[in-house]
């Protein structure tokens, strides 16, 4: 038998063995399918809101790497109107629809920030709104719970992230004051509107030593964004971060 012979028997016999592992279902090559568009466009912009918006003047500089990159990843014009996608990347907060509003991008990192939020921590968040608070935090930690009362926003935030393949994030339609205790104890929790008071049932499905970020305050009031902690004892601390603005917490049954 020829070397040049052997040679090919065993090219052939190489093939062979790897089209019959692809063909079982594991192929020597794995195919990543494409990113969303989104992810890419527009990314000059996220670039220049980070930069430009927050550095501090004045405030709370926004320096945590990991949100940092999560904001400049996250497409922002995805989670808006379309009458608002020209200004999603301005430093203010934007009408979504139904009375509520998105948060400014420099309010969303700050808020992220303060939670000092770590990869597979657990993380709760109360008020979807148009889903971007959620892809911020999924872009940190796959643990991410968030909670909508309104349905059309719940229907299309869960729309957004799914289509942006934030496949981890699990997202209920219900009144977010009581949390969420099938998945507690949370390492952090995020609320995204203005309570009157830290609701006790969130605080209780907290995580000795965990953490929560709220606005509190009443709705015609500037009100104190508040970073919450919870001992290993249980006991409560908390401080003001800066005043804000925030839509309410809306209380009761979600329309079905």
């Amino acid at each position: 038998m020829s070397r040049d012979f052997r040679r090919n028997t065993f090219r052939v016999l190489f093939l062979l063995a790897a089209a019959i592992q692809i063909g079982s279902g594991s192929s020597l090559l794995a195919v990543t399918p494409p990113e969303p568009p989104a992810f890419a466009e527009r990314q000059k912009e996220r670039d220049d809101m980070v930069r430009v918006g927050f550095k501090g003047f004045g405030r709370t500089a926004i320096g945590d790497a990991a949100v940092i990159r999560s904001m400049e990843r996250v497409p922002r014009h995805f989670f808006v109107p379309e009458a608002a996608k020209l200004r999603a990347y301005q430093d203010g907060p934007l009408p979504i629809g139904y009375g509520q509003t998105i948060s400014q991008p420099y309010v969303v990192a700050l808020m992220t920030q303060a939670l000092g939020l770590k990869s597979g921590m657990k993380v709760l968040e109360i008020g979807s709104g148009s889903g971007y608070q959620a892809a911020v935090l999924a872009e940190i930690t796959p643990h991410v719970f968030t909670i909508e009362i309104i349905k059309p926003l719940y229907e299309a935030a869960k729309g957004r992230l799914k289509q942006l393949r934030y496949d981890s994030v699990k997202i209920s339609l219900g009144d977010g004051y009581y949390g969420w205790r099938e998945f507690a104890p949370f390492d952090r929790i995020i609320v995204t509107c203005a309570a009157l008071h830290i609701p006790p049932p969130l605080f209780e499905q907290l995580k000795p030593g965990g953490k929560m970020v709220i606005p509190v305050g009443g709705n015609f009031e500037t009100q104190r964004l508040l970073l919450v902690t919870k001992d290993e004892s249980g006991g409560r601390s908390s401080q003001t971060l800066e005043l804000v603005r925030f839509v309410p917490l809306i209380r009761g049954a979600p329309e079905k």
